[in-house]
């Protein structure tokens, strides 16, 4: 009696791990608002899409102004800044008490993986499996070369792992990840696995510096003229093409209604130097990169929208209705409480203190998000807040001298009029919404 009541458990949790979805979560890396052909872009994206096609496009999808705070904050559900992360770090980023998504997740029986960028702590004894991963492969510190995976000239230049053995492999950056995401997915959906997957796959592209493969060079369109120029577009071809590889592998094994995809970027596009001297030399050209974020105002590293704005994109066909658009102002934090309630995980801390909202009853139309405002800070010292249609952005100048932007988002989504002088009462109420936040960055720095 009780060994046919302990199998009667057995396929019951069975059945109730493959009743949740999986979730993937893929993050391009620069990738600006108007990179892609669904905001205007001049390269191709079929695969991005047809992804847009089949789910819903969060048209206010917040991120951080770089890279490792917005990385910070999807993995705690928490403003970057709680953690004092405001830039982009090699150092050990969080806490390894911190309770992370990936732990989350892997005690409520997610299998787990991230292929990709790290760049929370670029030594292996700071690396994802320290959090909760249970596989990793890819890059520990930032972006890095194409070919010779090489991050910047020093201590992390080698960064190249899988599980935080460092290695040495032949092939294109973004290849790579592809093929390693692919397999991973094949062995999570094969019939000897009944447990869901969380997978998170930060590409590096389209960070500098790129060299792209002649096939895909070949299909860039012949307008787009200049050798950076066609260099970045072909590397977005790329990324496009692989995303859709990851796709049909999980259409394909049959899990296309049971898995959420999320695809968006880290920040907003640059223009920066391709070619940075700051890297071993990977043979890759001379020139800025063309990132466009047009019409927003601003480029990665700004807290104009053109910098915290970026391309998303959310698809589960069994919950979310196909070419929807949100158009509620979300952020990146956000997606740790939704995937939490989504995977019924419960993790050990009963209360975290999350500033992320669960997304998932707005996304199906069930119910709404409640009142809140967003916090981003930026770096330099330099923060933005969101209120409604408000935002407030204060910037602290090396004379000691600040200085205030304010903007109506509703009636200037491209920030060319400043509102400061109009409405100081305005201008009163926002910051001192920021100096709340402040404080409880400073008071909750390095906790979990």
């Amino acid at each position: 009696m009780k060994i046919a009541i302990f199998f009667s458990l057995l396929l019951s949790t069975a059945t109730f791990c493959q009743d949740r979805p999986n979730i993937v979560f893929i993050i391009a890396d620069d990738l600006g608002w108007a990179d892609v052909e669904f905001h205007g872009g001049n390269t191709p994206t079929p695969n991005l899409k047809r992804l847009l096609a089949e789910g819903v496009e969060l048209n206010q999808h917040y991120v951080a102004p770089v890279c490792s705070p917005t990385r910070a904050g999807f993995l705690t559900g928490r403003y970057w800044s709680r953690f004092g992360i405001t830039t982009p770090i090699n150092n050990q980023g969080l806490p390894f008490e911190t309770v992370t998504l990936s732990k989350a997740l892997g005690d409520a029986g997610y299998s787990t993986a991230l292929i990709g960028k790290w760049h929370l702590g670029s030594k292996p004894e700071w690396g994802p499996n320290h959090f909760g991963f249970h596989h990793s492969y890819g890059s520990l510190a930032g972006g890095i070369a194409p070919y010779n995976h090489k991050y910047k000239k020093g201590e992390f230049s080698t960064t190249w792992h899988r599980n935080h053995e460092l290695i040495d492999e032949q092939g294109h950056v973004t290849d790579l990840l592809t093929d390693e995401a692919v397999k991973w997915i094949g062995e999570k959906t094969s019939t000897k696995n009944t447990n869901p997957f969380f997978l998170y796959l930060p590409y590096t592209a389209v960070h500098l510096p790129i060299r792209e493969p002649d096939e895909w060079l070949a299909k860039v369109p012949k307008e787009i003229e200049g050798e950076v120029p066609r260099q970045y577009s072909a590397c977005i071809l790329h990324l496009d093409a692989a995303v859709g590889r990851v796709v049909d592998t999980i259409d394909k094994a049959g899990e296309k209604d049971n898995t959420l995809i999320i695809f968006t970027s880290d920040n907003g596009g640059s223009t920066a130097q391709n070619n940075d001297t700051k890297y071993p030399d990977d043979n890759c050209p001379n020139g800025n990169l063309p990132g466009n974020n047009e019409p927003l105002r601003g480029r990665k590293g700004m807290l104009y929208e053109g910098g915290i704005r970026v391309p998303t994109i959310a698809r589960w066909p069994a919950k979310l209705q196909a070419g929807g658009k949100f158009d509620t102002p979300v952020c990146v934090i956000d997606w740790m409480p939704t995937f939490c309630a989504i995977a019924e995980a419960k993790p050990e801390t009963e209360t975290l203190p999350w500033d992320g909202l669960n997304l998932l009853p707005a996304l199906t139309g069930e119910g709404r998000l409640a009142k809140r405002h967003l916090h981003i800070a930026g770096t330099r010292n330099s923060w933005a807040i969101r209120s409604g249609d408000w935002k407030l952005i204060h910037t602290k100048l090396k004379s000691e001298e600040t200085k205030s932007e304010l903007f109506d988002l509703k009636n200037d989504p491209n920030e060319t009029n400043d509102l400061t002088a109009e409405n100081p009462d305005k201008v009163t109420e926002l910051m001192d919404l920021l100096e709340s936040e402040r404080k409880r960055d400073i008071a909750t720095r390095g906790g979990i």
